[in-house]
Protein backbone atom coordinates (compact mmCIF):
# COMPACT_ATOMS: atom_id res chain seq x y z
CA UNK A 1 0.00 0.00 0.00
CA UNK A 2 1.21 3.30 -1.10
CA UNK A 3 1.96 6.04 1.32
CA UNK A 4 2.98 9.77 1.69
CA UNK A 5 6.16 9.30 3.76
CA UNK A 6 8.95 11.32 2.28
CA UNK A 7 6.39 12.64 -0.87
CA UNK A 8 6.48 16.50 -1.66
CA UNK A 9 3.33 17.81 -1.49
CA UNK A 10 2.50 21.55 -2.30
CA UNK A 11 -1.10 22.97 -1.40
CA UNK A 12 -2.41 26.39 -2.20
CA UNK A 13 -4.96 27.88 -0.26
CA UNK A 14 -4.00 26.02 2.55
CA UNK A 15 -3.89 28.27 5.95
CA UNK A 16 -7.29 26.78 6.71
CA UNK A 17 -10.46 24.98 6.14
CA UNK A 18 -10.13 22.27 3.60
CA UNK A 19 -6.32 23.16 2.40
CA UNK A 20 -5.33 22.75 5.98
CA UNK A 21 -7.29 19.29 6.54
CA UNK A 22 -5.40 17.81 3.40
CA UNK A 23 -1.84 19.16 4.85
CA UNK A 24 -2.56 17.42 8.17
CA UNK A 25 -3.74 14.67 6.80
CA UNK A 26 -0.70 14.15 4.73
CA UNK A 27 1.39 15.35 7.72
CA UNK A 28 0.39 12.08 9.11
CA UNK A 29 2.18 9.55 6.97
CA UNK A 30 5.68 11.98 7.33
CA UNK A 31 4.68 14.13 4.13
CA UNK A 32 6.98 17.17 3.31
CA UNK A 33 3.58 19.64 2.98
CA UNK A 34 4.64 22.89 1.34
CA UNK A 35 1.57 25.49 2.47
CA UNK A 36 1.38 27.77 0.25
CA UNK A 37 -1.40 30.68 1.32
CA UNK A 38 -1.37 34.53 1.38
CA UNK A 39 -2.20 34.71 4.95
CA UNK A 40 0.95 35.08 7.25
CA UNK A 41 -0.51 37.19 9.93
CA UNK A 42 -3.59 36.37 12.45
CA UNK A 43 -6.59 37.57 10.78
CA UNK A 44 -9.22 39.24 12.71
CA UNK A 45 -12.05 37.29 11.50
CA UNK A 46 -10.79 33.92 10.61
CA UNK A 47 -8.47 31.43 11.95
CA UNK A 48 -5.37 30.01 10.22
CA UNK A 49 -1.76 31.11 9.00
CA UNK A 50 0.74 29.80 7.08
CA UNK A 51 2.56 29.48 10.09
CA UNK A 52 0.34 27.91 12.16
CA UNK A 53 -0.50 25.18 9.90
CA UNK A 54 3.13 24.81 9.56
CA UNK A 55 3.01 24.08 13.05
CA UNK A 56 0.44 21.34 13.03
CA UNK A 57 2.26 19.49 10.16
CA UNK A 58 4.86 19.13 12.54
CA UNK A 59 3.15 17.86 15.40
CA UNK A 60 1.23 15.73 12.94
CA UNK A 61 4.88 13.98 12.03
CA UNK A 62 5.37 16.13 8.43
CA UNK A 63 7.80 18.67 7.30
CA UNK A 64 6.55 21.71 6.36
CA UNK A 65 7.51 24.96 3.96
CA UNK A 66 5.44 27.97 5.23
CA UNK A 67 4.96 30.21 1.64
CA UNK A 68 3.52 33.35 2.06
CA UNK A 69 2.10 33.21 -1.80
CA UNK A 70 -0.56 34.92 -3.97
CA UNK A 71 -0.77 32.85 -7.08
CA UNK A 72 -2.17 35.42 -8.90
CA UNK A 73 1.63 36.36 -9.28
CA UNK A 74 3.31 33.64 -11.70
CA UNK A 75 7.02 35.08 -10.91
CA UNK A 76 6.07 34.45 -6.98
CA UNK A 77 4.72 30.95 -7.89
CA UNK A 78 7.37 29.65 -9.87
CA UNK A 79 9.99 31.38 -7.40
CA UNK A 80 7.67 29.36 -4.30
CA UNK A 81 7.62 25.97 -6.20
CA UNK A 82 11.17 25.63 -6.71
CA UNK A 83 11.91 26.77 -3.39
CA UNK A 84 9.79 23.52 -2.16
CA UNK A 85 11.85 21.34 -4.87
CA UNK A 86 15.07 22.63 -4.01
CA UNK A 87 14.07 22.67 -0.05
CA UNK A 88 12.67 18.56 -0.46
CA UNK A 89 14.63 17.13 -3.44
CA UNK A 90 11.33 17.20 -5.84
CA UNK A 91 7.51 17.85 -5.65
CA UNK A 92 5.53 14.14 -6.25
CA UNK A 93 1.84 15.68 -5.57
CA UNK A 94 0.33 19.73 -6.48
CA UNK A 95 -3.30 20.47 -4.55
CA UNK A 96 -4.99 23.40 -6.41
CA UNK A 97 -7.17 24.32 -3.39
CA UNK A 98 -7.28 28.00 -3.64
CA UNK A 99 -10.03 29.60 -4.95
CA UNK A 100 -12.22 32.68 -4.70
CA UNK A 101 -15.90 32.99 -4.33
CA UNK A 102 -18.66 35.14 -5.41
CA UNK A 103 -22.11 34.25 -5.89
CA UNK A 104 -23.68 37.83 -7.65
CA UNK A 105 -25.33 37.60 -10.98
CA UNK A 106 -23.97 39.36 -13.81
CA UNK A 107 -25.21 42.90 -12.87
CA UNK A 108 -24.46 43.03 -9.31
CA UNK A 109 -20.91 41.37 -10.29
CA UNK A 110 -18.25 44.06 -10.13
CA UNK A 111 -15.36 43.55 -13.12
CA UNK A 112 -12.91 43.68 -10.31
CA UNK A 113 -14.55 40.54 -8.38
CA UNK A 114 -14.51 38.89 -11.53
CA UNK A 115 -10.90 39.44 -12.30
CA UNK A 116 -10.26 38.08 -8.75
CA UNK A 117 -11.80 35.01 -9.38
CA UNK A 118 -10.71 34.23 -12.90
CA UNK A 119 -6.95 34.90 -11.54
CA UNK A 120 -7.11 33.03 -8.66
CA UNK A 121 -9.17 30.06 -9.55
CA UNK A 122 -8.71 29.08 -13.18
CA UNK A 123 -5.30 31.38 -13.74
CA UNK A 124 -4.27 30.82 -10.83
CA UNK A 125 -5.02 26.65 -10.88
CA UNK A 126 -2.97 26.77 -14.52
CA UNK A 127 -0.09 28.81 -13.08
CA UNK A 128 0.82 26.27 -10.46
CA UNK A 129 0.09 23.41 -12.48
CA UNK A 130 2.42 25.05 -15.33
CA UNK A 131 5.36 25.23 -12.14
CA UNK A 132 4.98 22.19 -10.78
CA UNK A 133 4.91 20.02 -13.66
CA UNK A 134 8.98 19.92 -14.40
CA UNK A 135 8.94 18.52 -11.46
CA UNK A 136 5.76 15.49 -11.13
CA UNK A 137 7.49 14.59 -14.73
CA UNK A 138 10.41 12.94 -12.76
CA UNK A 139 8.26 12.01 -9.84
CA UNK A 140 7.64 8.33 -9.36
CA UNK A 141 3.93 8.83 -8.26
CA UNK A 142 2.66 12.58 -9.94
CA UNK A 143 -0.87 13.52 -9.11
CA UNK A 144 -2.39 17.26 -9.46
CA UNK A 145 -5.54 17.51 -7.73
CA UNK A 146 -7.59 20.42 -7.90
CA UNK A 147 -10.90 21.41 -5.96
CA UNK A 148 -13.67 22.04 -8.49
CA UNK A 149 -16.60 20.34 -9.82
CA UNK A 150 -17.33 18.06 -12.66
CA UNK A 151 -18.51 19.84 -15.61
CA UNK A 152 -22.31 20.42 -15.90
CA UNK A 153 -23.62 22.48 -18.39
CA UNK A 154 -27.46 23.03 -17.50
CA UNK A 155 -27.93 26.70 -17.21
CA UNK A 156 -28.98 26.45 -13.72
CA UNK A 157 -25.49 26.55 -12.57
CA UNK A 158 -24.64 29.49 -14.62
CA UNK A 159 -27.76 31.86 -14.59
CA UNK A 160 -27.39 32.66 -10.79
CA UNK A 161 -23.68 33.74 -10.40
CA UNK A 162 -22.50 33.24 -14.01
CA UNK A 163 -19.05 34.44 -12.99
CA UNK A 164 -18.24 32.39 -10.46
CA UNK A 165 -19.33 29.54 -12.31
CA UNK A 166 -17.19 30.15 -15.35
CA UNK A 167 -14.02 30.67 -12.81
CA UNK A 168 -14.59 26.96 -11.31
CA UNK A 169 -14.87 25.32 -14.44
CA UNK A 170 -12.15 26.75 -15.38
CA UNK A 171 -10.40 24.93 -13.14
CA UNK A 172 -12.34 21.32 -13.94
CA UNK A 173 -11.43 22.13 -17.95
CA UNK A 174 -7.82 22.31 -16.32
CA UNK A 175 -8.24 18.83 -15.33
CA UNK A 176 -10.15 17.79 -18.18
CA UNK A 177 -7.29 19.04 -20.70
CA UNK A 178 -4.04 18.36 -18.84
CA UNK A 179 -5.10 14.43 -17.91
CA UNK A 180 -5.23 13.70 -22.04
CA UNK A 181 -1.76 16.02 -22.44
CA UNK A 182 -0.02 14.66 -19.92
CA UNK A 183 -1.23 10.46 -20.06
CA UNK A 184 1.79 9.46 -21.81
CA UNK A 185 4.00 10.79 -18.88
CA UNK A 186 2.33 9.18 -16.03
CA UNK A 187 0.55 12.22 -14.26
CA UNK A 188 -2.47 11.98 -13.14
CA UNK A 189 -4.76 15.09 -13.35
CA UNK A 190 -8.09 14.95 -11.06
CA UNK A 191 -10.34 17.32 -9.74
CA UNK A 192 -12.12 16.68 -6.46
CA UNK A 193 -15.61 17.80 -5.00
CA UNK A 194 -17.80 17.31 -2.13
CA UNK A 195 -20.95 15.96 -2.25
CA UNK A 196 -22.39 17.96 0.38
CA UNK A 197 -21.36 21.55 1.46
CA UNK A 198 -18.16 21.29 3.78
CA UNK A 199 -17.99 23.94 6.93
CA UNK A 200 -15.81 26.38 5.87
CA UNK A 201 -15.07 29.98 6.25
CA UNK A 202 -16.70 30.61 3.07
CA UNK A 203 -19.90 28.74 3.80
CA UNK A 204 -20.36 30.31 6.94
CA UNK A 205 -20.12 33.58 5.09
CA UNK A 206 -22.37 32.59 1.81
CA UNK A 207 -24.40 29.75 3.35
CA UNK A 208 -25.01 29.99 6.63
CA UNK A 209 -27.83 28.24 7.23
CA UNK A 210 -25.88 25.32 5.85
CA UNK A 211 -23.32 25.24 8.68
CA UNK A 212 -25.24 22.68 10.77
CA UNK A 213 -25.67 20.68 7.65
CA UNK A 214 -22.55 20.34 6.81
CA UNK A 215 -19.18 17.70 6.45
CA UNK A 216 -16.02 18.51 8.37
CA UNK A 217 -13.18 19.61 5.93
CA UNK A 218 -11.96 16.00 7.14
CA UNK A 219 -14.11 14.62 4.68
CA UNK A 220 -12.08 16.28 1.86
CA UNK A 221 -8.92 15.66 3.66
CA UNK A 222 -9.40 11.67 3.08
CA UNK A 223 -10.57 11.55 -0.18
CA UNK A 224 -7.38 13.79 -0.77
CA UNK A 225 -5.35 10.79 0.51
CA UNK A 226 -6.95 8.26 -1.21
CA UNK A 227 -6.33 9.77 -4.61
CA UNK A 228 -2.65 11.00 -3.90
CA UNK A 229 -2.00 7.37 -2.99
CA UNK A 230 -3.14 5.81 -5.62
CA UNK A 231 -1.41 4.70 -8.56
CA UNK A 232 -1.01 7.95 -11.09
CA UNK A 233 -0.86 5.20 -14.15
CA UNK A 234 -4.04 4.11 -12.80
CA UNK A 235 -6.72 6.68 -13.23
CA UNK A 236 -6.84 10.70 -14.13
CA UNK A 237 -8.92 12.76 -15.65
CA UNK A 238 -11.45 12.22 -13.60
CA UNK A 239 -14.31 14.50 -11.33
CA UNK A 240 -14.30 12.41 -7.79
CA UNK A 241 -16.71 12.84 -5.57
CA UNK A 242 -15.69 12.84 -1.73
CA UNK A 243 -18.42 10.63 0.02
CA UNK A 244 -17.26 8.05 -3.26
CA UNK A 245 -13.84 8.00 -2.98
CA UNK A 246 -13.91 7.28 1.05
CA UNK A 247 -16.57 4.44 0.74
CA UNK A 248 -13.68 2.87 -2.33
CA UNK A 249 -11.15 3.39 0.22
CA UNK A 250 -13.21 1.27 3.08
CA UNK A 251 -14.73 4.30 4.97
CA UNK A 252 -18.04 3.19 5.62
CA UNK A 253 -19.19 5.19 8.49
CA UNK A 254 -19.60 9.36 6.93
CA UNK A 255 -21.38 10.00 9.97
CA UNK A 256 -17.97 10.73 11.31
CA UNK A 257 -17.67 14.00 9.20
CA UNK A 258 -20.97 15.35 10.16
CA UNK A 259 -20.95 18.70 11.81
CA UNK A 260 -24.35 17.56 13.51
CA UNK A 261 -25.12 14.08 13.29
CA UNK A 262 -27.97 12.40 12.04
CA UNK A 263 -29.13 15.81 10.55
CA UNK A 264 -30.40 16.15 6.84
CA UNK A 265 -26.82 16.73 4.70
CA UNK A 266 -27.15 20.59 2.11
CA UNK A 267 -25.88 18.79 -1.22
CA UNK A 268 -23.33 21.11 -2.96
CA UNK A 269 -23.59 23.60 -5.65
CA UNK A 270 -22.84 22.08 -9.53
CA UNK A 271 -24.39 18.44 -8.00
CA UNK A 272 -27.73 17.36 -9.32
Amino acid sequence: MRTLKGKTIFITGASRGIGRAIALRCAQDGANVAIAAKTAQPHPKLQGTIHSVAAEVETAGGQALPLQLDIRDETAVQAAVQQTAERFGGIDALVNNASAIGLTGTLATPMKRYDLMQTINTRGTYACSQACLPYLLRAENPHILTLSPPLNLDPKWFAPHVAYTIAKYGMSMCTLGMAREFAAQGVAVNSLWPRSTIATAAVETFFPESVQASRKPQIMADAAYAILTSDSRSSSGRFFIDEDVVRGAGITDLERYAVTPGARLHTDIFLD
